[in-house]
């Protein structure tokens, strides 16, 4: 599929990105819907979307749950919330604060409650990734080494075909998409890979090269290159499965392998590196859910799962606006002893929606790239 298609074929694009975008939210938002109401907050307003409300009902406890009209995110506005950013309403210094007002409970309360929404869509990525591999499993091949590449990371650190990597920076690689997750995101520093030849283990130091890659988008990704090549086929068909145990485990690494590399990533960015061009924007994300979803059941969960773990991370960027924003004035507040004054916090939503705004035009402006990139090489 190229990005032209999406003029002939909206549905196969626009209903599974629906579909991604509207369990994703339901998740974050319910967490922070779920921890309000054990806090004893009430919840005035749970609304997938954003506009003019398409249909909705109000349950007994008087939340009124609805779907907008623009379902590119979602809210929960709490008893207490000016707005659906949970801006505090202006009330009169010293005015009793009803007991479901959600700025009248105590800071470790509403730290919970702003905290659940990311964790909840960590925890949606490790059911998905657990789900995975207990029922499915993971292709296995083993991490050997069929050709290196001349002038490559690999030859000059004197890696052989036939060669077993066994170990990258100390940490155990099983199989070979292991030692490409291992160097990926470590293009340009220097590493101790650890090899078994003959059946003897030897440790060589290895700078994987950092080169630009096609990222599947009609853009390109900077990713570090041992200059090896592995031959699928010669391990035959095999596929290793997990006890229950053992899959719950592999969705917390899978999870956590996500949060990491994004991190690093980000690190290389303000100190930087690394640049702003693998940041994307809703059409890459509706092209991946489109696409993924043509590819099957297990790709597209696969990729919800990911968008997952990138919204609950988005979100705890340490913006005002975000729950990360937020989280960082509730820190402020326990230092201090109460809470920043009406003017600080307005400046800090304003600064933060100038930086989500900001962080959307890079999105946008890298999927536009993108796409005259596609056309122009069609």
């Amino acid at each position: 599929m190229q990005f032209s298609d999406l003029l002939h074929y909206p549905l196969s694009y626009a209903l599974p990105f629906l579909v991604a975008i509207t369990v994703i939210v339901f998740v974050h938002e319910y967490g922070h819907f779920k921890v309000a109401r054990w806090c004893g907050v009430k919840v005035d307003v749970f609304s997938i979307g954003f506009g003019k409300e398409i249909f909705g009902w109000t349950d007994r406890h008087g939340t009124r749950w609805k779907f907008c009209w623009l379902p590119l995110g979602g809210y929960v506005k709490f008893a207490g919330d000016a707005n659906a950013a949970s801006a505090p309403q202006a009330v009169p210094e010293g005015t009793k604060l009803e007991s479901g007002n959600f700025h009248g409970k105590p800071v470790w309360q509403r730290a919970a409650v702003v905290a659940a929404g990311p964790i909840a869509n960590f925890l949606l990525a490790i059911f998905i990734f657990t789900a995975a591999f207990w029922l499915i499993g993971a292709p296995y091949s083993e991490p050997r080494v069929d050709e290196v590449l001349p002038g490559s990371a690999a030859e000059v650190a004197g890696l052989k075909p036939g060669d077993f990597i066994r170990k990258v920076d100390g940490a155990e690689t099983k199989s070979f998409p292991d030692v490409q997750e291992a160097v990926w995101m470590r293009g340009g520093e220097e590493l101790l890979v650890t090899v078994e030849r003959g059946g003897s283990l030897m440790t060589l130091p290895l700078t994987p090269k950092l080169q630009e890659m096609p990222d599947g988008y009609g853009g390109t990704m900077r990713v570090g290159l041992l200059g090896v090549r592995h031959i699928p086929q010669a391990d035959g068909a095999r596929f290793q499965s997990y006890t229950l145990p053992q899959a719950f485990m592999k969705g917390i690494d899978r999870t956590w392998y996500i949060v990491a590399t994004t991190g690093k990533y980000i690190g290389k960015l303000f100190r930087g590196t690394e640049s702003t061009s693998q940041i994307s924007g809703p059409i890459t994300i509706v092209r991946g859910a489109g696409d993924t979803a043509s590819n099957g059941p297990l790709a597209f969960i696969s990729f919800l799962a990911l968008l997952s773990v990138s919204i609950g991370l988005i979100n705890l960027f340490p913006v005002p606006m975000l729950d990360g924003g937020h989280l960082v004035f509730y820190a402020l507040e326990a230092v201090r002893g109460k809470p920043l004054g009406p003017v600080a916090q307005e400046w800090g939503f304003r600064i933060g929606f100038s930086f989500v705004v900001m962080l959307m035009l890079v999105g946008v402006w890298n999927d536009v790239i993108r796409v005259i990139n596609t056309v122009m090489g069609s």
